[in-house]
Formats: structure tokens, C-alpha cells, sequence
């Protein structure tokens, strides 16, 4: 049985091309980056032309890229280094995010409360849109930062960044976002967009996991997490892994070649999928902006259906999905997301995510359509026996 790998938001396959880009920085060229030999020159000039590759591939200049493990340590640099910083050069460390951000920034900012920084938590409203009169509301005068995702990782709503943008004004106060879903899935521009940091990660379009990176417009000072050698500018301590970056690079690169023909075609086939859900499956929910949201992601709620029991009947039938991030599928609990948007505890059980890839196929699609309708009517069936 042939596996539908319908989880591409959890994670992708490494491109061919990608792999082919790092495969010399492991044997033939192996040199540490910071040699002055050869053989680290060499590994020097894969980092350099990498930070310009990924920094083609949202606006930036080379300079304002900082190379890191992946999206988790990017946010916890922006949200953590910015404030420290912050707190050693201006009264104040109020931070606002929202409710439906990755648990990379609400865990961090979480920490940062319990150490005396006010943090807060701005909603959205039912299509998990972030609410901006709330968030204009909350701004105080110590506020130093706003963070809020390009695109949410469960739902796929699309955030009003420039809105937000407009509404910090002139005021001192930074705003960062997490991308690590965007990236791949929409045009990024930090100019346009009007962030001053952007969290990255390679994995999630076609790259190695493992590396990631922190747009941080120039100007904008920030202390560093992980100390010891001279790395990144003084920022991210710590041999580069060169592999993973020039494989970053690489993935950035075929973004720019390929990103807005494999973006068409996937939201062709998202479309088709959630169509032939909703047409087969009664009381079937569609999660997220209906049509502002990246064109990979497909979130559904299925009343009477428990996200664990679909999760495992797909399974079985050789299809891979998911009921939300990835960073929270060993939870009982509702997504935070939905339970933000609003959605009723009861039908927020039944959450399936499927996120579709550029490799994607319409006969993945239509048997995935059929699969889940199979399988939403197999666990009512047993869910009312159980009751009776």
C-alpha cells in the first residue's frame, strides 16, 4: 500500500536539488567555517552564498541573516535577545502576541513573564484573524515589542502584518514574526511586510531540518542566547552546520524558480480536497479564513469524531495526516487555536489537519476525500453503538 503523505506542514521531503547542494559540504569539503585555510574558505563561501540565497527569498540584505538550529531557537532569539536588549537600553519589556501563536513564542513568552516581563495575549476573532483593535488597545508606553505570525501553522490564516505595521506607527517598538509557515506558501517581503525580525526554518520547504535563520533589520539590536565563540556576528555562538546551510540556501533558491507555479497547483488541489470533504462528510467544519490563508493548508472539524481515532483509522489506510502542529500531537488537549477562534470544545476534538506538497497528485487527493469520508462515518457508527 502506497503511503499519501498529507502532512507537509509538519514537515517536507528534502528536494533532490537541495540534497545535491549539500552533499559536498559532508566529505569533499569539510571544512570548519572559521578555518582560514582553503578548506574553511571554502565552507565560508557556501555560508556566504547561502545568506544572500535565503535573503533574496524575503526582501532582506546578506547581513541581516542570522543562521540558527531551526524556528524554535530563531523565536526564542527574537523574543528573548530583543527584550534583553531592550531592558539594558530603554524603561521597559512589555511584549503582546496573540493567542494563536506557536508555542516556540507563547512557551518564551510565558518564560519571560515569570521573570517580570508583562506579556500580553491578544485574540482573534472565529476565522483565527488576530483582533487589531485589541491589539492597539494593549499597547502601553514600556511596550517593546509585538510578535505575531505571517501564517498560523494549524488553520493557515494569513496575519494582517502590515495593518499591524501601520498601527506601531512611529512608536519604538519592534515587530517580529513567525514565518517558518509562510515561507514558500505566499510572497514575503520584510519591507513590505514592515517586520524588523523573521523567524525561518529550512524544513518545512523541501530543506534539512536542523537549520534555520533570524531576519533582523539592520538597526535593530538584540542580545545573544547562546555565547562562546565569535559565530554569526556575535550573535549565535557555535560551529556552523555547513551542510544545512548551503542546503537552506538551495531550498530558497528553487522557492524563487518554482514557488508560484507548485503554489497554484496545490491550491487547486486544497480546494478539491476540502470541496470533496464537505460534499461527502455532514457537519464538517472548515477551519480558517476562508481564503485568506497559504494555499497548502486544509484544517476540518468533524462532530462526533475524536482527532486521535481519525488520526490512526487514515493510518491504517496508509495516509498521513495530522490534528494540528506537530509540536503538540502527543496532547489530549484541544488546539489553543481553536479554542481561541472560538470553536466549541466538543467539535475542537475532532480536528484533522491535512497539508498538501508540491509533489502532491489529484489521485492522492480524491482517494484521501474517499478515506476520510469512510472513516468519519466508521467512528460515528461506533461512537453511537458506544452510547446506546
Amino acid at each position: 500500500m502506497a503511503t499519501i503523505y498529507l502532512d507537509h506542514s509538519a514537515t517536507t521531503p528534502v528536494d533532490p536539488e537541495v540534497l545535491d547542494a549539500m552533499l559536498p559540504y559532508y566529505r569533499g569539503q569539510y571544512g570548519n567555517a572559521s578555518s582560514i585555510h582553503q578548506a574553511g574558505r571554502a565552507a565560508r563561501q557556501a555560508i556566504d552564498e547561502a545568506r544572500e540565497q535565503v535573503a533574496i527569498a524575503i526582501g532582506a540584505a546578506p547581513e541581516e541573516i542570522y543562521f540558527v538550529s531551526g524556528g524554535t531557537e530563531a523565536d526564542n532569539l527574537a523574543l528573548r535577545g530583543y527584550v534583553e536588549q531592550s531592558g539594558n537600553t530603554r524603561n521597559g519589556s512589555h511584549i503582546i502576541t496573540s493567542k494563536i501563536e506557536h508555542h516556540a513564542v507563547l512557551h518564551t513568552a510565558a518564560k519571560l513573564a515569570r521573570q517580570g516581563k508583562p506579556v500580553t495575549y491578544c485574540g482573534v476573532d472565529g476565522d483565527g484573524v488576530i483582533d487589531l483593535g485589541e491589539l492597539a488597545d494593549g499597547i502601553r508606553d514600556d511596550t517593546v515589542l509585538i510578535s505575531v505570525m505571517l501564517a498560523n501553522n494549524e488553520v493557515g490564516t494569513i496575519e494582517p502584518l502590515r495593518e499591524i505595521r501601520e498601527i506601531i506607527g512611529d512608536r519604538r517598538i519592534a515587530l517580529h514574526t513567525d514565518a517558518v509557515q509562510a515561507l514558500g506558501e505566499m510572497d514575503i517581503n520584510v519591507d513590505e511586510l514592515g517586520v524588523d525580525m523573521m523567524s525561518l526554518s529550512a524544513h518545512k520547504v523541501y530543506g534539512p531540518k536542523g537549520i534555520g535563520a533570524l531576519y533582523v533589520r539592520k538597526g535593530t539590536r538584540f542580545s545573544a542566547q547562546i555565547v562562546g565563540g565569535g559565530h554569526e556576528r556575535n550573535k549565535r555562538a557555535g560551529t556552523e552546520n555547513v551542510p544545512g546551510i548551503a542546503g537552506f540556501g538551495k531550498a530558497c533558491e528553487l522557492i524563487l524558480r518554482d514557488g508560484c507555479e507548485n503554489r497554484a497547483r496545490v491550491a487547486a488541489l486544497r480546494d478539491r480536497l476540502v470541496a470533496g470533504i464537505l460534499e461527502r462528510v455532514e457537519d464538517a467544519h472548515y477551519n480558517g479564513h476562508p481564503e485568506n490563508r497559504i494555499p497548502k493548508n486544509a484544517s476540518l472539524c468533524f462532530r462526533g469524531c475524536e482527532g486521535e481515532a481519525l488520526l490512526l483509522h487514515l493510518d491504517f489506510m496508509g495516509i498521513c495526516a495530522s490534528s494540528g502542529s506537530a509540536c503538540t500531537s502527543q496532547s489530549l488537549e484541544p488546539s489553543h487555536v481553536l479554542a481561541a477562534m472560538g470553536v466549541p470544545i466538543e467539535i475542537a476534538h475532532g480536528v484533522l489537519r491535512l497539508t498538501l506538497g508540491k509533489d502532491s497528485t489529484q489521485q492522492e487527493i480524491d482517494t484521501a476525500i474517499d478515506a476520510v469520508a469512510e472513516v468519519v462515518a466508521k467512528i460515528r457508527r461506533i461512537s453511537a453503538a458506544i452510547e446506546i
